[in-house]
């Protein structure tokens, strides 16, 4: 059986090291483990009540929510912007949190992990986006998390899926998250 881990990248820029640290997650991925990215969070508008209702809800809000439910468990991959996480993230924590108790993150195993140009690597970000999920109604997975400071440094001539010690770091992240994953009743 395996598992599908939902990725969300918080960097919309095509080259930022956190989309490579989400591809470098797909790449080193444990056995059974499947790592599919929802690319289009540039798509969906801010979360709105008004439009949220099967007449006026946009398709990218609805086909994040149809990933996130088809999906065991997610993981964010959050840069920090302004000691925070980006938008984008936040408004997709908002999206899946709805309708309230029932959302599609709902008690579903959830991490973060990221990379900032500071030495903390986007710790403050991190730990924002996991309160985030938790308020959401998602099972955050409090052991499972990996910050990589001194990003544009590090990774200046070498992408993340081919640093040895990120490597291990995320199929770590991700082994936790498959693990908090409810077997499925037989």
């Amino acid at each position: 059986m395996s598992t599908t881990i939902l990725t969300l990248v918080g960097s919309l820029r095509e080259g930022s090291i956190n989309r490579q640290l989400a591809e470098a997650a797909a790449e080193h991925a444990p056995d059974a483990v499947d790592v599919v990215t929802f690319d289009a969070l540039s798509d969906i508008p801010f979360y709105n009540e008004d439009i949220d209702n099967d007449t006026d809800r946009p398709k990218a809000a609805d086909d994040l929510r149809a990933a996130a439910a088809d999906a065991d468990a997610v993981l964010l991959v959050s840069p920090e912007y302004n000691g925070t996480m980006p938008a984008v993230l936040k408004n997709a924590i908002d999206w899946l949190s709805r309708p309230y108790g029932a959302g599609a993150i709902s008690s579903k195993p959830a991490a973060v992990i990221g990379s900032a140009f500071g030495q903390y690597g986007g710790v403050w970000a991190h730990d924002e986006a996991r309160r985030a999920l938790g308020v959401a109604g998602a099972s955050v997975v409090d052991d499972a998390k990996l910050s990589i400071g001194g990003s544009i440094t590090r990774f200046a001539e070498l992408h993340p899926k081919d640093d040895a010690e990120v490597a291990g770091a995320v199929n770590d992240v991700l082994s936790a998250l498959a693990g908090a994953v409810a077997p499925v009743a037989a």
